[in-house]
């Protein structure tokens, strides 16, 4: 009986973390049917639909059928048994998965035809279109492709995670015999053929299927269905490894081999099929998903990447901030050096910004040291030819490599492997611990003496992305926050544990009690009746202990706001628990990444940002870092970033205390205001008036 009530109790208190992060892909899926937006964005959407439900599936549903199968499967923080999880889980995605091929086939195909983007199918295409259909299959997709059938001496071939299939149905007539087969769709070749100069895009899987009789010579080809298999891509490296980049390299080669978690399917597949299916590949009905439409719409994404201006947004341009301009003789250090500097990307230039400092660093004579982080970077990102130059200059150059940034390890390998050939200390962390701190530390000789530099930030040294995630960089020459920053590198390439930070909070050595210390100061400054206010923009909110101090803090009469972009497991506006708690999800054109805090008790405020988000894993389980944000002109800039976000009427959803998220839309009387709308036209004016060179990065 007491276990029932602390189940019920555990319920009423969180949401289930998985089910949150389905309904984020809902929110993304809501965009993608949304009218108001340009019409390849849309189709972007709906393609970052299916790209994000892969990897939940890769990663979040085949640990909760790791879970199920252990002899004793652990109940999640709100009360769900692994297998009741995975029964919502299904449920939920089945639903999200019907809309989605609802959408695409009622709304966005007709649309992109009626915008001359036309997607058929072969029945589609004139007979010289089919004739220009054979050349391109005898020359491009004959030469690759490989049936492989099931029977004597054939078993049931292997199929690779993420992998588009047809299973066909071969009968010999002399004989009678009907057998399986499979046959891979190229992954190197587009998803989408043009036929008859681009009048009609053709799913590949269209063109292999009517061509299907060449690779069956002499036989009847009956059924034909497309079959996409999701496989465990998760991993662990055990905690006794020695050789920390040979174990991740063994588990890479495991993880191309990781059991079946589901099974896509066309929906007017056969029963015999899908029972081949079923036995060859050892699933069961839970792991079968039948899917209308078109399969893996993750390659959607080729629809909207063609060149058609007017069915997109408006590019933008990332601005380069006045001080960031080389002038008056002075240069990036001076300027950090001269009071702290802030950063918003993508409103604000990564190459004039954080690619300036680390390509500075590399080559000013002056310099004689730095060392980076790597958790996610690009091959054109200048973070890793940075520590190269470095080295080859005779400067100290160390690089944290995080080799098990998930679908990110083999090119961290590719980079570390680099570096270390170049003569960069490259260093690989814990086995059990993940470095996801994103700063760099610069040691240069000034004139009167050696100084250090430091940039922080909330999102990877990745070029790519930095145009599309939004994410917050300080740099500074603050003597104490230079100083931990120093420490913590030392710590983490030698053996030492770090006594005391000065400013920083740091995970997993001090940053969970900061935070309670400070929600707890909020809590007492709203009992004693005076101004007492939390603000919290983060991807994440999960973390049981840090939901009750927050619950805490809401009862004593503080006013929290919560921006959570994607899983959110607390329950705001509950009665006697968090009546005092908002939480919205603001989604756009851009990923909003940052992380940031404000506590204000009384006169005290306390502005921070960094790489945490508010889950187990991140305060426990990661090196982390959180800074301090001192100056005044910095803390207002944070302030005006979330006053915009707690004011959006069109981009934003509210969390209701049901675990639903509403959609906000601007009422008669109402302008709408679009979060990131808003900040651009901030930053296009800040430039304006400041007469700044707009160059784009």
């Amino acid at each position: 009986m007491a276990e029932v009530e602390e189940r019920a109790r555990a319920q009423e208190r969180l949401l289930n973390r998985e089910l949150s992060w389905l309904e984020l892909n809902a929110r993304v899926l809501e965009l993608a049917a949304d009218p108001s937006q340009p019409l390849l964005e849309r189709v972007k959407f709906c393609a970052i639909f299916s790209s994000n439900l892969d990897e939940f599936f890769m990663v979040r549903v085949a640990g909760l059928m790791r879970q199920a199968d252990s002899e004793m499967p652990m109940r999640s923080a709100d009360g769900l048994t692994p297998q009741e999880a995975l029964l919502r889980i299904r449920k939920r995605a089945t639903e999200l998965v019907k809309e989605q091929g609802r959408l695409w086939t009622k709304e966005l195909k007709p649309e992109l035809a009626a915008a001359g983007i036309a997607i058929g199918t072969i029945a589609d295409c004139s007979d010289e279109e089919v004739a220009e259909l054979a050349s391109v299959f005898d020359r491009e997709l004959y030469p690759v492709l490989t049936p492989l059938a099931v029977g004597p001496g054939q078993p049931f071939p292997y199929i690779s995670g993420l992998s588009l299939s047809l299973g066909v149905f071969v009968r010999d007539p002399e004989h009678g015999d009907e057998r399986f087969a499979r046959v891979k769709v190229p992954e190197t070749l587009p998803r989408f053929l043009s036929v008859g100069s681009d009048r009609l895009l053709l799913p590949i899987e269209e063109a292999i299927a009517h061509f299907l009789p060449w690779l069956f010579p002499g036989m009847e080809v009956g059924e034909r269905a497309a079959f996409r298999v999701t496989r465990d891509a998760d991993f662990e490296v055990s905690d006794e490894a020695d050789d920390l980049l040979e174990a991740v390299e063994l588990e890479l080669r495991r993880r191309r081999f990781g059991d079946v978690v589901r099974l896509e399917i066309a929906s007017s597949m056969s029963a015999e099929m899908l029972r081949q299916l079923m036995v060859g590949l050892d699933v069961g009905e839970a792991q079968i998903y039948p899917v209308t439409g078109r399969l893996d719409l993750a390659d959607a994404m080729q629809i909207a990447a063609i060149d058609r201006a007017e069915l997109k947004d408006e590019p933008w341009v990332p601005r380069t901030q006045s001080r960031l301009l080389v002038r008056n003789g002075h240069d990036l250090f001076t300027e950090i050096r001269r009071s702290d500097l802030v950063v918003q990307l993508p409103y604000d230039s990564f190459g004039t910004s954080v690619e300036a400092f680390v390509k500075k660093a590399a080559s000013d004579p002056d310099v004689i040291g730095m060392k980076t982080t790597v958790y996610r970077t690009s091959e054109d990102s200048p973070v890793v030819p940075a520590p190269i130059t470095a080295a080859e200059q005779g400067k100290q150059s160390v690089c944290l490599v995080e080799l098990k940034a998930r679908f990110d390890e083999h090119r961290n390998i590719e980079w570390s492997r680099a570096m270390e050939q170049a003569g960069v200390h490259v260093v690989y962390g814990y086995s059990n611990l993940k470095i996801h701190a994103k700063t760099t530390l610069v040691i240069r000789r000034d004139r009167d003496q050696v100084r250090r530099y430091v940039h922080i930030g909330t999102g990877n040294y990745h070029a790519r992305t930095a145009r599309l995630y939004e994410d917050f960089g300080l740099f500074t020459a603050d003597e104490d926050i230079t100083a931990d920053i120093a420490d913590l590198f030392n710590h983490l390439t030698g053996f030492a544990r770090p006594q005391r930070f000065r400013k920083l909070l740091v995970a997993p050595f001090n940053l969970r009690n900061r935070l309670v210390e400070e929600i707890r100061r909020v809590a007492t400054a709203a009992a004693a009746g005076e101004h007492a206010r939390i603000r919290i923009k983060v991807n994440s909110l999960t973390d049981e202990a840090i939901i009750e101090e927050l619950y805490a803090a809401s009862g004593e009469g503080a006013q929290i706001d919560i921006v959570a972009r994607a899983i959110c497991s607390l329950r705001p506006g509950v009665s006697g628990m968090s009546e005092n708690i908002r939480v919205r999800s603001v989604l756009g054109r851009f990923l909003e990444h940052s992380r940031v805090y404000v506590f204000e008790a009384g006169e005290r405020r306390l502005h921070l940002l960094g790489s945490a988000d508010l889950m187990p894993r991140n305060l426990d389980h990661r090196i982390e870092v959180i800074v301090p944000v001192e100056d005044a002109r910095i803390t207002n800039e944070l302030d005006v970033v979330l006053d915009a976000l707690e004011a959006d009427n069109a981009q934003a959803w509210n969390l209701r205390k049901d675990g639903s998220w509403e959609r906000l839309h601007p009422v008669r009387s109402e302008k709408p205001r679009p979060t990131q709308d808003v900040l651009m036209r901030r930053a296009l004016k800040r430039t304006r008036v400041r007469g700044v060179a707009r160059r784009p990065r």
